[in-house]
């Protein structure tokens, strides 16, 4: 925008930009949904490289999402699940373990009982095990994405340790 940097190199500053985007910040985690408007820059008529601004690009966009305090968001799925109603709470225990949040339950005619809650989906990757333990072999789910949400602070933390051991 401010026409310090020549026309030439703004694609080498969005490359630079995009690499940072997609080896993360928190954990190696991509960044997306950002908008980046680079209001200023300098440039050598002589010794400016396009490697320069590739570096440049990135080191500012570093530096910008760490002043924003990023955060890790995660899918959240609504979980529906269908079971006799002598489990409901062996299930309601299981789903409050997994971070899941009961929205509702509902007793059916025949003994059953439907219970909807909001889980992290990394919490239910083996839920259907887990399910059928719980209600010999009765209950079933269905799920569906429902939102991102971000992450409890504690495991950001563990997030952000773990992705600091592998670099």
């Amino acid at each position: 925008v401010g026409g310090a940097i020549p026309g030439q190199f703004i694609p080498a500053v969005e490359k630079g930009i995009r690499q940072a985007m997609a080896e993360g910040y928190v954990a190696g985690f991509p960044i997306q949904d950002v908008r980046v408007i680079v209001y200023d820059g300098k440039h050598h008529p002589v010794d400016s490289k396009e490697v320069a601004f590739v570096a440049a690009g990135r080191k500012a966009f570093l530096d910008a999402v760490a002043k924003a305090g990023p955060i890790v968001l995660e899918p959240i799925v609504r979980l529906t699940v269908t079971a006799p109603q002598n489990h409901m709470g062996d299930i309601s225990g299981d789903l409050a373990a997994r971070r899941g949040r009961i929205s509702s339950s509902d007793t059916l005619s025949n003994g059953w009982v439907r219970i909807q809650a909001l889980v992290p989906l990394s919490e239910i990757q083996d839920y259907e095990s887990t399910l059928k333990s719980l209600t010999e072999g009765q209950g079933s789910f269905t799920l569906d994405f429902d939102h991102y949400e971000p992450v409890p602070a504690a495991i950001q933390k563990q997030l952000a340790e773990r992705g600091k051991r592998q670099d």
